[in-house]
């Protein structure tokens, strides 16, 4: 298995997240290397505990994996340039859409024209909070608060009284060109906190409660007095910070305007264009259990999965299904449905298919894309709900995944997984080959399911696939917990499904 650096976690983090400034990422430092031969599962945990404490935002995954793409000799493409001269047979390259999806892929050496492509995807994105466009409000009992939306099913129980800090992404003028670039920057303190109603209240402590009233976060005191009404303005408080009236910074506290500013050494406030900025849980990934044999951490859905995909593509020799394409996909805004165009309902990872099909092909056109869509395979990797002892009412006896045991195939009779008994039959061919132990989850008839990008791609595109994931516990909490030799036994299949693909479908030629 190839070497490989995690860029250390520490402290703040300003990245920046154009592709011109990706050079820069060599003065990193790097924290310790990831494991060699023999594969052992649990080297793979410290790493991902560390790269899930750094990585908050689907903005800081995506430029992660982008720079550690690059540093296994992986070349980056830009969706507005032409591939045709740039794409050849044993090449590397990946690609990303609006900061927040990516696809990279590695061409076989004896690949050749209408071969298949082996492919495992997921999705980057997490339940979070987003800043409101207009996110400064007036300033309450002598708090200063802050504007912000669910995005999907956050904002629920597990977020009161959490932690929370800040990070996104930044728009910003350059000075010098005038050109728009982007910056990531992620704090490493807690800026905000929900904070419940102590029960001595009776009933009002209760709920249900009003997401747009009594779930707002508050981020600072203000400096108003004591008992002084009615409350002031964030602007008649707060010392002038040089902003002005109809900039974007106007539209924002002043505070936070002036931290975020600091963090990445801008002096001009009115050059901030605009941000895309969400509150996370800034507790550390970390381990748990009496013999640390969990990882507990924020945003599990589905960084686990996107992790054990980019691990394993780079862990298969170049050597292994040398007649394919590999390739892995993590796309945005699954939680909302996929619907936007960094999502799996566009036109993303099927475009990407088309330009190596006509780079590559001799003669290219509708035949030649089918007939390598008909030789692919998509393995939709989303992680599965892990059983929970205490309640396992809700689980079929023989549909209940464990923790640290191994991927779990994920079925539903109605078609929201795209999982049959054909790629099932598939999949467990090449568990068998890579010794990996493939378990398998259907929700109960009593319950509802959920879904992935699973079916919406297979259909858009006409792959055969099948959805398999990494097992967890709470899911959709501010806080869930997967198996500390979860993430390494993902590594495990993922790298046999690329290793061994091209050999297994040879035996499901007739479908």
């Amino acid at each position: 298995m190839t070497k490989q650096q995690i860029p250390s976690l520490q402290g703040s983090t300003v990245q920046q997240h154009d592709a011109q400034q990706s050079e820069n990422s060599s003065s990193k430092k790097t924290s310790p290397q990831f494991p060699t031969e023999p594969f052992s599962p649990k080297d793979y945990a410290k790493p991902f505990c560390n790269f899930m404490t750094g990585n908050p935002t689907a903005f800081h995954a995506v430029d992660h994996f982008s720079k550690q793409l690059e540093r296994h000799g992986y070349k980056r493409l830009s969706e507005r340039c032409v591939w045709t001269s740039n794409l050849e047979r044993g090449g590397k390259y990946y690609c990303t859409r609006n900061g927040s999806s990516l696809i990279a892929f590695s061409i076989g050496s004896d690949y050749e024209s209408g071969n298949g492509i082996g492919i495992i995807a997921g999705h980057i994105d997490a339940l979070t909070l987003k800043l409101k466009p207009v996110s400064k409000l007036p300033a309450k009992a002598g708090f200063l608060q802050l504007a912000v939306a669910p995005y999907a099913g956050a904002l629920n129980k597990t977020w009161w009284d959490r932690d929370l800090s800040i990070g996104g992404r930044v728009l910003l003028r350059d000075p010098e060109t005038g050109i728009a670039i982007s910056k990531l920057v992620k704090l490493d303190w807690p800026i905000a906190k929900i904070p419940t109603l102590a029960p001595h209240f009776g009933a009002a402590s209760q709920g249900p409660f009003n997401k747009e009233t009594q779930m707002v976060p508050i981020v600072a005191i203000h400096d108003s007095g004591v008992l002084q009404y009615p409350a002031l303005s964030n602007d008649d408080v707060e010392e002038n910070v040089n902003i002005e009236p109809n900039a974007f910074v106007a539209t924002q506290p002043a505070k936070l305007v002036k931290v975020i500013a600091r963090e990445l050494g801008i002096s001009d406030l009115n050059s901030i264009l605009n941000w895309e900025l969400e509150l996370f849980d800034s507790q550390p990934a970390q381990f748990c259990g009496l013999e640390k044999e969990f990882i507990s951490a924020g945003r599990i859905d589905d960084k686990l999965c996107c992790f054990a995909a980019i691990e394993a593509l780079l862990a298969s020799p170049d050597d292994a299904s040398s007649g394919i394409v590999k390739m892995v996909g993590m796309f945005d805004d699954e939680e909302i449905g996929s619907l936007l165009r960094q999502g799996a309902r566009s036109n993303y990872m099927s475009s990407v298919i088309e330009r190596i099909v006509e780079a590559l092909a001799s003669s290219f056109g509708p035949n030649v894309l089918s007939q390598t869509v008909a030789n692919s395979f998509l393995v939709s990797s989303d992680v599965v709900h892990a059983v929970n002892p205490n309640f396992l009412n809700v689980y079929l006896a023989n549909h209940s995944p464990r923790l640290n045991v191994g991927v779990a195939v994920s079925a539903d009779s109605n078609g929201h997984m795209t999982t049959d008994s054909v790629s099932t039959a598939l999949l467990q061919r090449i568990a068998d080959r890579c010794g990996s132990t493939l378990q398998i989850f259907q929700i109960r008839n009593d319950s509802r399911s959920g879904g992935t990008i699973g079916p919406m791609t297979s259909a858009q595109i006409g792959l055969r696939a099948i959805d398999a994931g990494i097992p967890q516990l709470s899911m959709h909490s501010i806080r869930a917990t997967t198996g500390s030799l979860d993430p390494g036994l993902g590594v495990k299949l993922f790298k046999g499904f690329f290793d061994y693909f091209e050999e297994v479908d040879k035996e499901f030629a007739n479908f």
